[in-house]
């Protein structure tokens, strides 16, 4: 199968020829329909990343259909759709079972397994997937069945950015209706965030963004209000949006630290901050200790946005079908597998919002 290879942190991936390992008992073979480009693809390569072993077929957000199951499967068949989860659904570990699936205990030894061979040499996949390429063997426990007309390219979103920042918003932070938001970047991730504010009933949406294209999509995607942080101290500007108070529920979406303190400043007193951006394993952020005591802020991680997929990711594709979640505007591009490199640099300019690669 042709794949997305990355040899070496800090050089470009290749598409090169690899050869897909027999699957195992709990395995499935995915033909790949779609895969979409997360800034996180490009960080990896860029060597933010590095505890992952190489060689490594990238690519953790994508959907497609099963051609073949292992012989102990039982929750899937072959021509189900699915959509790829990077984060496992074992079912029975600690935390499983305390209904934190997001949290699955079973994902980093399935996230290291090798998927492939390269002349003698054992080749894994991004976070157990590797979208990007013809095909992908994936353990059942990382993988949803969808039943829907829905655009493969759309559920291939759903595999990451979407349920990313939408689950943010509604199952980390459970935004109360009414409420005053703000939503740092407005890549794939923020605008799901948006998404899942408008969702929740949310009275104002801020949505903050260098970008004046990334601004206009926030503002079609249901952003109330967009802050330029190059207009001007992005918090005051969220505070002079909000009566002077700050917003009840800030979501930082970018993986900065500068920005996560941003979000912390511009939450109002009592309120809660999001962080939902990857950082650099290395990167800490320092809080002003007493002045979080005395304004009773929440500081809450949010990894996969606390989603449990197989309940959560149908709910996501039943609210796209209903016209209350628009992912067809979050593809900006769609490219051929050979065409990758237009995607990474896409991401470098900052131009557009998602980009999708057709195997």
């Amino acid at each position: 199968m042709r794949a997305v290879v990355l040899d070496e942190f800090g050089r470009a991936p290749e598409v090169r020829q690899v050869e897909p390992l027999p699957l195992g008992p709990t395995d499935v073979r995915v033909e790949v329909r779609a895969s979409g480009v997360c800034h996180s693809d490009v960080s990896l390569a860029g060597g933010q990343f590095p505890h992952w072993e190489l060689p490594l077929v990238m690519g953790h957000e994508g959907a497609g259909a099963v051609i073949e199951v292992g012989d102990d499967v039982t929750l899937f068949a072959p021509g189900d759709r699915v959509i790829g989860s990077w984060r496992s659904s074992c079912g029975h570990c600690w935390q499983c079972v305390r209904h934190r699936q997001h949290l699955c205990e079973a994902s980093v030894g399935l996230a290291t397994r090798p998927k492939a061979m390269e002349a003698d040499r054992e080749v894994r996949a991004h976070m157990g997937l590797g979208t990007m390429a013809e095909l992908m063997a994936v353990n059942e426990a990382n993988l949803v069945a969808v039943r829907t007309d829905l655009p493969d390219e759309q559920l291939a979103l759903i595999g990451c950015g979407v349920t990313t920042g939408v689950g943010a918003v509604l199952w980390t932070a459970e935004v109360i209706p009414g409420s005053t938001v703000a939503v740092i970047g407005c890549g794939g991730v923020g605008l799901s965030a948006i998404q899942g504010a408008v969702i929740a009933g949310a009275s104002k949406v801020i949505a903050v963004d260098p970008s004046p294209e990334k601004r206009g999509a926030a503002t079609d995607v249901g952003a109330t209000d967009v802050v330029d942080p190059g207009a001007g101290d992005p918090v005051a500007q969220i505070k002079e949006l909000t009566d002077g108070h700050g917003a009840e529920y800030t979501f930082e979406v970018v993986g900065r630290a500068a920005t996560i303190l941003q979000a912390y400043h511009a939450a109002a007193r009592g309120g809660t901050v999001v962080i939902v951006g990857a950082l650099p394993p290395d990167v800490g952020v320092t809080f002003p200790a007493n002045a979080l005591h005395h304004d009773s802020k929440r500081i809450l991680g949010s990894s996969y946005g606390s989603a449990q997929v197989r309940r959560d990711m149908p709910r996501l594709v039943a609210l796209a079908e209903a016209g209350r979640l628009d992912i067809a505007s979050m593809v900006s591009r769609r490219l051929s597998l050979d065409a990758f490199a237009e995607a990474f640099d896409a991401i470098h300019a900052g131009s557009g919002v998602r980009s999708v690669l057709i195997p």
